[in-house]
């Protein structure tokens, strides 16, 4: 049977091994006789898991010790709204920088609990010629004193990442929901990160959130306490059941990193396939991409057909061929190729074969 490459934007494939190994100790995890999803979030057993899982995201990430790292319910539409309780107050003001989809996102649940006077935008993007354009703001002009800028560098639905760190007056809270982990960063850089799993790191319905201790003071908003960062930290991110399965998954996901060498080499492996896909597409006259080169997504390759009324038949013969999850996100159309850190280069280029294939049948 020919490989299936799993192009998701989210949930998206998983490393091989990983899975692997879950499905071996499915029934039997740690020679405890049961399911690490039966088992109680309080044993010594999986309190261990869940040490090594810090030890190994803070290795990863390098993450100071002035950081706490959560692992909290409700993937990146929790964290738009945990932000804003736990960093906001009743008196703070925010600026969201908007790049893409779900930059947007959080600025309406953003302004939903705190309202339009709390929360100010600026839209960072350029479209005049049709090509999307990065343009960071000046942000020492800005006379104005903010709790935290938020911004998303990599918008999935978009195909957009910004590379450049931003300097910031404020402390910066950032989306990675899609692009954790995919190449090195200075966490010192940042207040607040956050990530839904489903990218990266493991299932829905986990979120990572790295925060550093002086946010942590700030004054909050009324929320629920199941997202409250204070209770987070004091329960080691055991408030309440935490979602035990996707931890574990998470956990082995970090053991992967480590065995490929970190980040830096994952991220090298990330430039190349990137490299690959990007490469061939200005190649070729039969498609196209929308985004300024130096703002392409490592992690979210869109694309077009320059004869969109192929387009069904392009994902028909993609799925026929092993290609699977390519149809771009309905609100931008086209086509999208998701690479995170589990894809592996050889699943770029059987897409790239395949492009080129359909490309010489159905020119002209």
């Amino acid at each position: 049977m020919s490989a299936t490459y799993n192009f998701c934007a989210g949930p998206a494939m998983l490393p091989q091994p990983v899975m692997q190994k879950a499905q071996e100790e499915l029934l039997d995890w740690n020679g405890q006789g049961v399911s690490v999803m039966e088992i109680s979030h309080r044993s010594k057993e999986f309190i261990a898991l869940t040490q090594q899982a810090d030890a190994d995201i803070r290795e990863l990430m390098n993450i100071p010790s002035n950081y706490h790292v959560l692992f909290m319910h409700g993937g990146g539409r929790g964290q738009f709204a945990a932000v804003v309780n736990n960093l906001l107050g009743n008196n703070g003001k925010a600026l969201y920088l908007v790049d893409g989809s779900w930059s947007s996102s959080a600025v309406e649940e953003a302004k939903k609990l705190a309202g339009d006077a709390q929360i100010d935008t600026l839209n960072i993007v350029d479209k005049t010629d049709g090509i999307s354009r990065v343009v960071l703001p000046e942000l020492s002009e800005i006379k104005q004193d903010y709790r935290y800028l938020h911004y998303c560098p990599n918008e999935t639905v978009d195909g957009i990442e910004i590379f450049d760190e931003i300097d910031s007056p404020w402390p910066i809270v950032a989306d990675m929901s899609s692009n954790i982990m995919s190449r090195e960063i200075d966490v010192r850089r940042y207040g607040l990160i956050y990530a839904g799993a489903q990218k990266n790191i493991g299932p829905s319905g986990l979120s990572i959130v790295i925060v550093r201790d002086d946010l942590l003071q700030y004054p909050q908003l009324t929320q629920a306490s199941i997202m409250d960062y204070r209770l987070a930290v004091k329960h080691d991110s055991m408030f309440n059941t935490p979602p035990t399965f996707a931890w574990y998954l998470a956990a082995e996901v970090f053991k992967w990193l480590k065995a490929q060498g970190g980040v830096a080499e994952v991220a090298k492996i990330n430039e190349r396939k990137a490299e690959t896909l990007y490469g061939f597409i200005d190649s070729c006259d039969f498609y196209e991409n929308r985004v300024a080169s130096a703002n392409r997504s490592n992690m979210n390759v869109t694309f077009y057909l320059k004869d969109e009324s192929l387009n069904e038949a392009f994902l028909a013969e993609a799925k026929a061929a092993g290609l699977v999850a390519l149809k771009g996100h309905r609100s931008v159309g086209g086509m999208r190729a998701s690479i995170y850190n589990a894809m592996p280069l050889a699943g770029v280029e059987a897409l790239v074969s395949f492009m080129k294939a359909f490309a010489d049948k159905h020119a002209g």
